[in-house]
């Protein structure tokens, strides 16, 4: 991901206010710069680093700020760096992850106006929208919805609808997704590359929609995390090559590497089901029941299936949690 501090979005592709119908600088102007300190014993320490850069937005005047989740996942210490180039500390409120939102907390007065929040059901493929970074125009872009349909992600992820945008937002990490009232819709997690008829694959973002937090949001400011029980987790990394699961990682010391799977496993069936893609997979699993229940799997391997049971776990006892809950 680029630094967010010493680039610029290209000016074709920048935002112009006389192309919106609200106060662009002001919208802009909630989204604030996000870095994020790591302990180097923490879970995700070695597959997301121990310094992690990115972008939140301002939902709230009392300092509340809304960003991707894995920016700030066992962070110890967070800055906030606002439109005036003041730097300002924070702390983790929450993770969910299901949704892969995470809440911050300014630990001093931000004195600026919060983007509102409107609905990302209400926004339809091909409407312009803008994808906002922390520093302003010149670190936005003037984007449009390419697409709104299902994402998976290998680390037992699942959108409903995720929103598709292009072009892509290159420090894309906690951006604002903009809509065409001036209101927050989505919150930028990835950077994926989108098949042409003619010509290379082109960068796209994905957002994870707006409409996703509000029945969560109490939960998260109270305790941190949804209420609801915790999905079962597998603390594994796979891919769907030609309808079928395919290993790719595994979690170091997570339930999928203790019940010894491997990288290269084919997964045949969960629970007597078959499973072909990501999204089947991960349901299925979910279907089962809380965390820690274990999972009947059939595995494909070297040439034989077998029969194994993994005992899932709750990821979150696994990471170190927000110190205020």
């Amino acid at each position: 991901m680029a630094s967010v501090s010493d680039w610029k979005v290209p000016a074709s592709v920048q935002p112009k206010p006389e192309d919106y119908g609200y106060d662009l600088e002001a919208a802009l102007s909630a989204v604030v710069g996000v870095r994020a300190i790591i302990p180097s014993d923490a879970f995700t320490a070695e597959t997301l680093g121990t310094e992690r850069a990115g972008n939140g937005v301002l939902i709230r005047a009392d300092g509340l700020v809304l960003t991707i989740g894995y920016l700030i996942t066992e962070a110890e210490t967070i800055w906030l760096t606002l439109i005036d180039g003041r730097a300002v500390p924070g702390t983790v409120l929450a993770y969910d992850q299901a949704t892969g939102f995470g809440l911050i907390q300014a630990l001093a007065r931000l004195d600026l106006p919060a983007l509102p929040i409107g609905s990302s059901s209400a926004v339809s493929v091909g409407e312009r929208v803008v994808v906002g970074g922390a520093g302003g125009r010149q670190k936005s872009v003037a984007a449009r919805i390419v697409a709104k349909q299902e994402f998976a992600g290998y680390w037992e992820y699942v959108v409903d609808e995720a929103i598709f945008t292009a072009p892509s937002h290159p420090n894309w990490g906690g951006t604002a997704l903009i809509g065409p009232r001036g209101e927050l819709i989505g919150i930028g997690s990835l950077q994926l590359q989108e098949g042409r008829e003619q010509g290379p694959p082109g960068d796209i973002n994905m957002m994870v929609p707006i409409d996703l937090l509000e029945p969560i949001m109490d939960d998260l400011m109270t305790l941190g995390r949804p209420k609801t029980p915790p999905r079962p987790w597998l603390g594994l990394y796979a891919t769907a090559i030609e309808n079928r699961v395919v290993v790719v990682g595994l979690a170091k010391d997570g339930p999928a590497q203790k019940a010894d799977l491997r990288t290269g496993d084919v997964l045949i069936s969960i629970a007597g089901a078959e499973v072909s893609d990501l999204a089947g997979l991960y349901r299925k699993v979910w279907s089962l029941g809380a965390a820690g229940l274990e999972v009947p799997m059939s595995i494909y391997r070297d040439g034989k299936t077998f029969e194994t049971r993994v005992k899932s776990g709750d990821r979150a006892r696994f990471l170190k949690a927000p110190k205020l809950h």
